[in-house]
């Protein structure tokens, strides 16, 4: 199966959507969002935002590695 490497990013904040580019060498573990400014963090046992508030998880989860 071929690694998505681009996810849509949902504030919980606000509601505001951007589809983004997700590192592949790094988690990202804060994302700011462009409309509210709110900083957002992973939720309680995701290792990045992309796990938490992405439409597609991290690279490493998709491939079943281990995250960071």
């Amino acid at each position: 199966m071929e690694t998505i490497l681009k996810s849509e990013i949902t504030c919980p904040n606000c509601g505001h959507q951007k589809e983004e580019q997700m590192p592949t060498n790094a988690c990202q573990f804060f994302y700011n969002c462009e409309n509210c400014k709110k900083v957002m963090k992973p939720n309680q046992g995701d290792c990045c935002v992309y796990c938490s508030f992405g439409t597609v998880a991290c690279p490493p989860i998709q491939e079943n590695k281990s995250c960071c």
